[in-house]
């Protein structure tokens, strides 16, 4: 049974289904394209994959300031952002250098760092405290609905055409269908309710968040979440397509594209399901759950890299525990992030969450580009790595748990 949401929110779910559709064509196939067929580095293309994440901190902090602003608010950068979205693609559609490289993640990463905090802040306003779980959990559901067709047809087209930046060209057009509908449905959602105890300035307001010990305890593990999570769009597809032997070769480009195909299928059939089963469990427990699936998971990869065969097998095993990994880690974190903020600071509490993301997408791209310049030793081992660093996650997990602040809703 689907929980009772405002049409808002499931009109927004529709438009985030077909924007995350067009980012499917290329989220897998980018770092492949630049690096075996425009002969870039790994360590080249990793770096102008993380430097987007350095003007996707410009985008997250302008996105805050609007989002909580009257005079601009939640729709106007969900607009602007589809726009500079669809430039930023146009641009890597007509790339053939590093640099034109560097200036499409640059135009893109701002687009998406204007985007995450409004689009949040829309469920949030929308939503009732008792069902916002459940509401992160459909709008990521789309997301998740949207990659996986975006995927699919990609390796499709890219195993029938070879046009790899065909995929860059459909990824513009999503995103301007994606301003279509918020132009066209979506109506702006905020209506600022300021309390008297409450900061009023935009430099207030940042620094009030930070100053809540818990909230930062979680911005601290949440970089690392979106660490691991960026091995996965940048790092694993060259990873499974260089390093993983299935004879003379590494995995084919149909056969990646199957893989996360796999892997978004399982994360929306059980996106619902886990999100109803750990909304009886505090926070914490649900995050520490996560945390030892993508132990789990890593050290799958591991093993794919260093086994003499059944490769696939743990290249399955490992995406699919990747999937619950990441399904059980969203939807609370988004919900813990709207608790702790007050509601006239939800766009400064959502920008420095969606911050963590940049901030993690810059870290991790290029430190896996550089494991995989690297010896084939080395970039085995870099998996083994990280499995064993979420001791560190749990540890900070702890803490916060350890920690108590107010809710503000």
């Amino acid at each position: 049974m689907l929980p009772p949401l405002s049409l808002q929110v499931w009109i927004l779910a529709v438009g985030r289904f077909l924007s995350e559709a067009g980012t499917g064509f290329t989220l897998f196939y980018a770092p492949i394209f630049f690096v075996n067929r425009l002969g870039m580095s790994s360590t080249a293309v990793g770096f102008a994959l993380g430097i987007g994440s350095i003007s996707g901190i410009l985008g997250r902090v302008l996105g805050g300031i609007g989002v909580d602003s009257p005079h601009v608010g939640r729709r106007r950068i969900l607009l602007i952002s589809a726009l500079i979205s669809a430039i930023g693609s146009s641009v890597l559609a007509i790339a053939n250098d590093f640099v034109t490289l560097l200036v499409g993640n640059v135009i893109g990463g701002l687009g998406m760092g204007l985007y995450w905090p409004a689009t949040e802040a829309v469920v949030a306003d929308l939503t009732a405290v008792e069902h916002r779980r459940e509401a992160f959990a459909i709008t990521r559901l789309a997301d998740n609905l949207g990659l996986g067709m975006g995927i699919v047809l990609a390796g499709a087209l890219v195993a029938k055409t070879s046009n790899y930046r065909l995929l860059f060209v459909i990824d513009a057009i999503s995103f301007i269908v994606f301003f279509a509908v918020v132009f066209g449905v979506i109506r702006e959602t905020y209506q600022p309710k300021f309390r008297s105890d409450e900061p009023q300035g935009h430099i207030d307001s940042w620094l009030a968040a930070l100053r809540n010990r818990r909230f930062v305890i979680y911005v601290v593990v949440n970089i690392i979440f979106t660490t691991y999570i960026s091995q996965l769009h940048s790092t694993l597809p060259i990873y499974f397509k260089n390093f993983v032997k299935v004879g003379s070769s590494g995995f084919s480009e149909t056969t990646i594209s199957a893989l996360f195909a796999w892997h978004l299928v399982v994360a929306i059939l059980l996106q619902l399901p886990v999100a109803r089963a750990l909304r009886r469990f505090a926070v914490e427990k649900a995050l520490i759950i996560s945390v030892i699936l993508w132990a789990i998971g890593f050290s799958c990869i591991w093993a794919c890299g260093t086994v003499s065969s059944g490769q696939i097998f743990w290249a399955i095993l490992a995406l699919g525990i990747f999937s619950v990994a990441i399904i059980s880690y969203t939807p609370a974190a988004s919900a813990l992030v709207t608790d702790l903020a007050p509601e006239s600071q939800r766009g400064v509490y959502f920008s420095i969450n969606s911050l963590c993301w940049a901030i993690g997408y810059f870290i991790g791209p290029p430190l896996g580009g550089f494991a995989l310049d690297r010896t084939p030793i080395v970039a085995n081992y870099f998996w083994l790595g990280f499995s064993l660093s979420v001791v560190i996650t749990i540890a900070i997990l702890k803490c916060l748990k350890a920690n108590s602040s107010t809710s503000y809703n």
